[in-house]
């Protein structure tokens, strides 16, 4: 996604990157896909991964770079 912002030397383009979620409530649970966030950089994604997904009692969260996902199968 890209946001197009006004400036003295013109419009900037800022590209937001996809983060894919994953979280679990016990260890004993494997991590599952719980959405994505877009956002600049890393530090803004955590934050927007614990303000958004924070309706369950999370023991674990983490965030994947979504250009980082590799697929392990394909048909």
């Amino acid at each position: 996604m890209s946001v197009s912002g006004g400036g003295a030397g013109g419009p900037a383009a800022v590209t937001r990157r996809a983060w894919e979620v994953f979280a679990r409530q016990s260890y004993e649970e494997p991590l599952h896909h719980v959405g994505a966030v877009r956002e600049d950089d890393e530090e803004l994604a955590l934050v927007s991964a614990r303000s958004i997904y924070d309706e369950q009692p999370w023991i674990e969260m983490i965030i994947v770079p979504r250009d980082e996902v590799r697929e392990a199968i394909s048909a």
